[in-house]
């Protein structure tokens, strides 16, 4: 029987209703990792550090489709509680058209700028060439990248979870399958723009197919329409969504921020290690992701509805959910270390000792990393967008950029390893400070 977030929700019901979303964002991970590993093994050590220097820079072009997503999601999960289903698949229409045209603005004024930005970023000479490749073929498909953000959010407020782990694995599918044809037959010289064309097609089949189904008639309970600008109403998602805009462009700058340290410290070996992390980070921290954006609606919908008891008894369970996610993450981030490292730097023993012993340091982080990571939805999908983008600001760009400036002063590359733990540190203590300031709010 299909779950619809007007229902009652036990734990158990919570976790069915929001695998789907979870599953979703670990395969989003996932099929970006894939790329690294074949980027690694096959392209070469130059083509992994380049990509690894570059893609903080994509990830930043992207983001506002995360955050019409999030936001977007909120004002229409909001407006479905309160009873208004044409409002609602208005405002979502108008989400759609708008998130479309920026992605091909924004991808365009990237095309233009991605050589100054990869020297901007430490680029030279190979290196340089391969951010440039790499860069352009994958910013040409930025547009349905940027679609594929925000149908994330969109699939559970649509009711069709399972629809988004199908769009997910199909992208995933499209991506691995081209990797292992593009890289490994291409010559050595094209081995790095192979997978920037499998990665690019692979966003497009998560941007094209989910596009194609909200235009027609289907079975959830959105669809797109005709554009219908509504100002008030697009500053409104913008607000709730600054939160997830601001996490990943900070999280990306602080990125930037850790290659241009470890340059330093470590030479490129230092991004190639760090490179390794940030693919394991993002599967991880994807529970915590997918598990936020699959419950937001729920509460949107309660909010909206004025069900406080029920609003209540979410927050609850899903903060329960997300403790014991944290305790798995990091017990199998220690129990991975070597292995992973292995997979994508075996063939340089001195390369898999340095990002070993860092993500020794780093996994520290899976323990506090989904608490920030609640808070800051839940506070958007109640529509709190201002305290929500605050959690992020002070957690990703802060609490973040202070301990990666102050921490090596001390205690060297270890000191970069743990910057990531002491910001954590930090944004636990304010979610705590805001979740008591604003309970009598909302009223959870």
């Amino acid at each position: 029987m299909q779950m619809q977030i007007s229902d009652s929700f036990h734990t158990k019901q919570l976790l069915q209703y929001t695998l789907p979303v979870i599953l979703m964002m670990i395969f989003t991970s996932i099929y970006g990792v894939v790329d690294g590993f074949f980027v690694s093994n096959f392209a070469g050590e130059a083509a992994f550090k380049a990509v690894n220097l570059i893609m903080p820079f994509l990830m930043i072009v992207a983001t506002v489709g995360l955050m019409l997503g999030a936001g977007g999601c909120a004002v229409v999960s909001f407006t479905m509680g309160a009873g208004d289903d044409k409002k609602a698949n208005e405002y979502f229409s108008m989400f759609v058209w708008v998130t479309l045209f920026l992605g091909l603005v924004i991808g365009l004024i990237s095309l233009l700028c991605i050589r100054p930005i990869a020297l901007w970023l430490g680029a030279r000479d190979v290196i340089l060439e391969n951010c440039v490749r790499y860069g352009r073929i994958i910013l040409c498909a930025l547009p349905f990248l940027v679609l594929q953000f925000l149908f994330q959010s969109f699939f559970a407020t649509a009711g069709k979870p399972q629809l988004g782990l199908f769009v997910i694995l199909a992208a995933g599918c499209t991506n691995m399958v081209l990797d292992a044809i593009l890289v490994i037959c291409l010559p050595q010289e094209y081995k790095l723009m192979g997978a920037a064309i499998a990665t690019a097609m692979s966003q497009f089949v998560g941007g094209f197919l989910p596009l194609c189904y909200f235009l027609r008639k289907n079975t959830s309970t959105l669809r797109v329409g005709r554009l219908r600008l509504n100002g008030k109403i697009l500053r409104r998602a913008c607000t709730n969504g600054a939160s997830e805009f601001m996490t990943n462009i900070s999280m990306n700058v602080v990125a930037m921020l850790y290659n241009a340290q470890l340059l330093q410290y470590a030479g490129y070996d230092g991004v190639a290690a760090y490179g390794v992390m940030m693919y394991v980070s993002m599967i991880f921290s994807a529970v915590f992701m997918g598990y936020t954006i699959g419950v937001a609606p729920i509460i949107g919908y309660r909010y909206g509805a004025q069900k406080n008891d029920e609003l209540r008894d979410i927050r609850k369970k899903s903060y329960r959910i997300i403790a014991c996610f944290c305790v798995a993450m990091f017990l199998l981030s220690q129990a991975l270390a070597t292995p992973l490292a292995k997979l994508f730097v075996g063939y340089n023993p001195k390369l898999v000792e340095l990002t070993v012993s860092g993500f020794r340091i780093f996994s520290g982080v899976f323990l506090l990393m989904g608490f920030a990571v609640f808070t800051s939805g839940f506070f958007t999908a109640l529509g709190d967008g201002l305290t929500s983008a605050l959690i992020s600001f002070l957690r990703s760009l802060v609490f973040e950029v202070g301990s990666v400036l102050i921490l090596p002063r001390f205690f060297q590359i270890q000191g970069i390893w743990a910057s990531v733990i002491v910001a954590e540190c930090m944004a636990v203590l304010f979610c705590l400070l805001f979740l008591v300031i604003k309970q009598k709010k909302y009223q959870y």
